[in-house]
């Protein structure tokens, strides 16, 4: 899938500088901003030369706030003058209620542009919004990747750690957008520099397209029980159609006793219990990140009436499906909760495109006295 971009080239005196700029949505995370912005930091560090420069960018140009509460003030506002090569939609927290029908937009106008376009965490759903993924392979966080599958049947979504195709990529969250930063640092100037930035940055094992989002019960079982594991790994990729539990036990092995004493042991309620839990997850994601109907949603969760749906959701999650979408007609009461530290501290005036590029060269100036400057020489061919 990992495809050469012609639009990047080197001379025989210096690099091309490549222009990235990161889209801020609010409630964007911290995290994974960072895990993508270092690896460009780093590159240019090492070789002594400006790779790479980036700019951060959000709907206005004033303050934003990330899921941590911590607000930047941003380089630009969303402007069709900038000139990218990368731009990278930053998600984070509640990504359904946090964009804006402008942002759409100029995700599409940039594709136009052909500017190579990505997303990390849940900044995938914008780009799958805006019909710009439709035929791509996509990566994104495991919370909103059901709901991307129901909304956006074109978007092929995957459960890799990140996916580099065409002029696409996208990533889960979490420290994997560095993972897929080395992979484009190594397309534009090979093995050797990726290899240097992962030894500053202690990273014993850059991870690849063909590494997978773990599923959370993996985290806790770790490797001590592989079949159930796999029991449950069946049971969430047979949500819609629940496979039989004398079927289930059939595919692992096990007969129908062995595997209710597996499930009681190891997580604490019968087969059918933990099956119908996770159905009801998948239901109350797409109740509160789509606009899906109930019946819809229903039948999306392998229920075959909405009375029976209700039922169920009410004795597991507590509260009746309706109550539950309910919260999700608060926009304004969101928009207006999520603004109070904006409010309070009003955003800088954009600066304009000349103080932009000149970012990169300043970080560059002030690494100049570590002992590791300039220390990967490329080959300008």
């Amino acid at each position: 899938m990992l495809e050469t971009n012609t639009a990047f080239q080197t001379t025989a005196d210096k690099p091309k500088v490549r222009n990235v700029g990161f889209l801020l949505i609010s409630n964007f995370t911290m995290m994974a901003l960072a895990a993508a912005v270092e690896p460009l930091r780093m590159a240019n560090q090492l070789s002594g030369k400006e790779l790479y420069n980036w700019c951060t960018i959000s709907e206005d140009g004033n303050q934003i706030a990330a899921s941590d509460g911590i607000s930047i003030t941003p380089d630009s506002a969303m402007l069709e003058s900038l000139t990218l090569d990368v731009l990278i939609v930053v998600g984070g927290v509640n990504i359904t209620r946090s964009y804006s029908t402008r942002q759409i937009s100029w995700l599409q106008a940039m594709a136009r542009k052909k500017t190579l376009l990505g997303g990390v965490c849940t900044g995938p759903y914008l780009l799958a919004e805006a019909g710009l993924l439709d035929g791509y392979h996509c990566s994104a966080h495991w919370e909103c990747i059901a709901s991307m599958q129901e909304l956006y049947p074109k978007v092929i979504c995957t459960n890799q750690l990140f996916v580099i195709e065409r002029d696409r990529m996208t990533s889960s969250g979490g420290t994997v957008p560095m993972d897929m930063m080395l992979h484009l640092i190594q397309r534009d100037f090979g093995y050797k520099l990726t290899t240097a930035i992962s030894e500053m940055f202690i990273c014993d094992r850059v991870r690849d397209q063909s590494d997978y989002q773990r599923i959370p019960l993996r985290h806790v079982l770790g490797t001590t029980q592989p079949t159930l594991v796999e029991v449950v790994s069946l049971m969430e990729a047979n949500i819609e159609e629940a496979i039989e539990l004398d079927d289930l036990a059939k595919y692992v092995g096990l007969s129908r006793r062995q595997l209710e004493r597996l499930f009681q042991k190891y997580l604490h309620c019968s087969p059918s219990r933990y099956y119908m839990k996770l159905r009801l997850f998948r239901a109350r994601q797409l109740l509160k990140q789509t606009s899906l109907s109930i019946i819809e949603i229903a039948l999306a969760c392998g229920f075959i009436s909405t009375p029976h749906f209700s039922k169920c959701y009410r004795e597991y999650i507590g509260i009746p499906p309706r109550e539950e979408r309910k919260g999700k007609g608060n926009r304004d009461e969101d928009k207006k909760f999520s603004q109070l530290i904006i409010t309070d501290l009003p955003g800088l005036a954009s600066k304009n495109e000349e103080s932009l590029l000149s970012l990169s060269l300043r970080v560059l100036g002030e690494a100049r006295y570590e002992p590791t400057y300039g220390s990967v020489p490329l080959p300008l061919t």
